[in-house]
């Protein structure tokens, strides 16, 4: 892998796209975010892939802001070091969950606090066993930022949330399970394997379903059960004349496997 603070390879119709500051475990720098968010603009843009794939190098996935840079940001213009929590945090966190196809974090070591809110950005986790997490922002005085306190809260119920953002108390790979964060957890050497396999199934799926069911999830907070059948009845009908559609139920009708295409 080179230099740069943010790799993006293909595999298949998959993009992975790796952060990669292993030696700082992967904080996030201003370099490391404008990259993030270029190479999810990028992958977010290109029709041939299907499905991503966010992950970190060597052995961490996220320490969330690099806390040297954010110091040095303190001490020469106070005024402005908050500015990257809606010019680059909120961009990037969006990307990840709006994208019209699936996003999941392949999840080891170290995951916290912005770390840990683009985790759950994302659309699905594998964790690795020996991945952490953390919410870490009361323990340097701030709240959570990158829609930590939207996505945790509807991961875990409004009062572990509390628990965990106000105490700021790591936890484990099992436990995050067990409250709803992933569903799965393996071997740390299985951990990328794993993830591949996960993006790839994602990718070989019908995107377009994946799309609409994406906006009908995040969109739910929001309405009532009468506005929610009305989207639920909209999105089936613009997906009932997509080609994935009609081909799977002809292909469910002859007894075979069905090929989706993304249309």
């Amino acid at each position: 892998m080179n230099g740069a603070p943010v790799a993006v390879e293909r595999d298949g119709a998959v993009a992975i796209v790796t952060l990669n500051r292993p030696e700082r475990r992967n904080a996030l720098d201003a370099k490391t975010k404008a990259a993030l968010r270029g190479a999810l603009e990028d992958v977010a843009a290109d029709a041939a892939v299907r499905a991503v794939l966010l992950t970190g190098a060597g052995g961490a996935f996220c320490a969330g802001q690099d806390l040297a840079e954010h110091a040095a940001a303190l001490r020469g213009d106070p005024a402005h070091a908050f500015d990257t929590v809606e010019e680059d945090y909120a961009p990037v966190v969006r990307l990840l969950a709006t994208m019209d196809k699936p996003v999941v974090a392949a999840v080891s070591g170290t995951c916290v606090g912005a770390g840990l809110a683009l985790a759950l950005a994302c659309d699905l986790r594998v964790l690795a066993e020996d991945a952490v997490f953390g919410t870490a922002f009361s323990a340097i005085g701030l709240s959570c930022d990158s829609g930590l306190s939207a996505t945790l809260t509807r991961s875990v119920g409004e009062a572990r949330a509390r628990e965990l953002i106000l105490l700021a108390e790591p936890f484990g790979a099992e436990q995050a399970v067990a409250w709803g964060i992933a569903g799965r957890v393996v071997p740390r050497d299985e951990v990328g394997a794993e993830g591949r396999a996960l993006a790839a199934r994602l990718a070989a799926g019908p995107t377009a379903a994946y799309a609409e069911s994406k906006r009908l999830i995040a969109q739910a907070w929001e309405r009532d059960l009468g506005a929610t059948l009305a989207a639920e009845a909209r999105a089936q009908a613009r997906l009932g004349l997509t080609a994935d559609h009609a081909g799977a139920v002809e292909a469910f009708l002859a007894k075979r496997k069905p090929v989706f295409e993304g249309r």
